[in-house]
C-alpha cells in the first residue's frame, strides 16, 4: 500500500517504549503537573503494567477550552511511589477519599506533542495504554491504543479501507457497562466488533457472560460481529468484507460525531 495512507503513517513496527495516557479533570491537578511535576492515580483503579511506563501523557477535558478533548502534552516518568491522598493533597484533609492509597507519578518537564491528538467522538476516557512511538505519530485517539495483535490487525485493516472505528469504546446499557473492542457508528444501527482471542469459549461461565452481554447490547440496538483470532490472522480479507457488507446493510457510516 502507498505510504500516503494515514493508517500506515501511524502504524508502529518494532519495539515500543511503554507509555500511558491519563485524564485531567481538575485545573488544580493540571497546575500540580505543571508546577510540581507529579500526577496521582488511585491504587484501586490503576491500570495493569503501571510500574513499567516510561512516559505519561494527558487527555484534557472541556475545562481546558482551547486544548479540550485532546492529548497535547507528555512527560518522562521519573519515579512511581505509593502514598495517600491526604499526603498528596494536605489542603483537602476532609475529602471522602483522604485515606485512600494513590500512586504518585513523578515527572520530568512537560513537552508538547508534535500535534494534538483529538478524540473525534465524545467518549469515556480513563487510561489508555500506549507507547511513546504512538504518541509521536498518532493522528487521533484511536491510534494510541496498544492492545492485542488481532485487534491491532483488524483495526488498521478497517482504517486502510476507510471505515472509522472507535476502539475500546465504553457503553452503558440497562445499568451495566461494557467495553466494546471496536464500535462503528452507522445511520440505522451501530455495530460492535469483537475480536475473540484464544481464551474465548474457554469455559461455560465465560460463554454465558458473553451471551448475556450480546443479548443486552442487541436489545439496545447494537448489531454484533465476532471474529476469532485465527480468522483475523489468517483471513483478514474475509473479516473486512463481512464488516463492509454489514455497514452497508446498516445504512452506511454515520456522518454525525
Amino acid at each position: 500500500m502507498s505510504g500516503s495512507n494515514p493508517a500506515w503513517r501511524v502504524r508502529v513496527f518494532g519495539p515500543e517504549t511503554p507509555a500511558l495516557v491519563g485524564i485531567v479533570t481538575r485545573l488544580k491537578d493540571w497546575e500540580l503537573v505543571r508546577s510540581e511535576h507529579w500526577y496521582r492515580i488511585p491504587v484501586r483503579t490503576a491500570p495493569e503494567g503501571l510500574e513499567s511506563i516510561q512516559y505519561l501523557a494527558f487527555y484534557q477535558t472541556r475545562l481546558f477550552v482551547k486544548e479540550k478533548w485532546a492529548v497535547n502534552w507528555y512527560a518522562r516518568v521519573r519515579r512511581i511511589s505509593k502514598t495517600t491522598r491526604r499526603e498528596l493533597l494536605p489542603d483537602e484533609p476532609t475529602h471522602p477519599r483522604a485515606s485512600a492509597e494513590y500512586y504518585k507519578v513523578e515527572l520530568g518537564e512537560l513537552e508538547r506533542l508534535p500535534h494534538p491528538i483529538p478524540s473525534r467522538r465524545w467518549r469515556r476516557i480513563v487510561f489508555i495504554p500506549t507507547s511513546l512511538e504512538r504518541l509521536l505519530r498518532a493522528q487521533e485517539i484511536n491510534d494510541l491504543f496498544k492492545v492485542s495483535p488481532i485487534e491491532e490487525r483488524l483495526y488498521f485493516t478497517l482504517q486502510d479501507a476507510g471505515l472509522p472505528a472507535e476502539r475500546q469504546y465504553f457503553v452503558r446499557e440497562e445499568g451495566s457497562g461494557y467495553m466494546l473492542d471496536m464500535a462503528v457508528f452507522c445511520s440505522d444501527s451501530n455495530l460492535d466488533i469483537e475480536c475473540d482471542g484464544d481464551a474465548y469459549h474457554s469455559g461455560r461461565d465465560k460463554a454465558d457472560q458473553d451471551r448475556e452481554r450480546d443479548n443486552t447490547l442487541t436489545t439496545a440496538g447494537w448489531h454484533i460481529l465476532r471474529f476469532s483470532g485465527r480468522r483475523i490472522l489468517h483471513d483478514t480479507g474475509h473479516c473486512l468484507e463481512t464488516v463492509k457488507r454489514t455497514v452497508r446493510r446498516l445504512g452506511g457510516v454515520s456522518g454525525a460525531p
